[in-house]
């Protein structure tokens, strides 16, 4: 996707900030995790040697996606959860089709 225009980018900038601490935020609760999740960095491994996460909380992480977008992650797409990052690309990516359906996918989860 293309950005464009200053009041854009910096639209779009806000908006991915806030998704990426809605999903640290996620991912600590989901997993029960032990640590601040300010901690976690955006570009930082969820896998191997970033948080050490398996293929159990991938499925978790599955399932907090949804919980929190309604957006479903099928097999093809577990390369998404390879760091935060990556992770709000996806929504971001895939919110704005479904809202050209219609669809609001704004997300019900209060982590404010």
């Amino acid at each position: 996707m293309a950005v464009t225009g200053k009041e854009n980018v910096i639209a779009y900038a806000a908006e991915k900030k806030e998704i990426c601490g809605q999903l640290k935020q996620m991912v600590v609760e989901q997993l029960c995790l032990d640590i601040d999740p300010n901690f976690i960095t955006n570009d930082q491994p969820l896998f191997g040697r970033g948080l050490e996460l398996d293929s159990i909380d991938s499925l978790e992480l599955s399932v907090g996606v949804f919980n929190l977008y309604q957006l479903s992650l099928s097999d093809d797409d577990k390369s998404v959860l390879s760091s935060i990052d990556t992770l709000a690309d996806y929504v971001m990516a895939n919110r704005e089709k479904s809202d050209e359906g219609g669809a609001d996918l704004s997300g019900g989860m209060d982590l404010g």
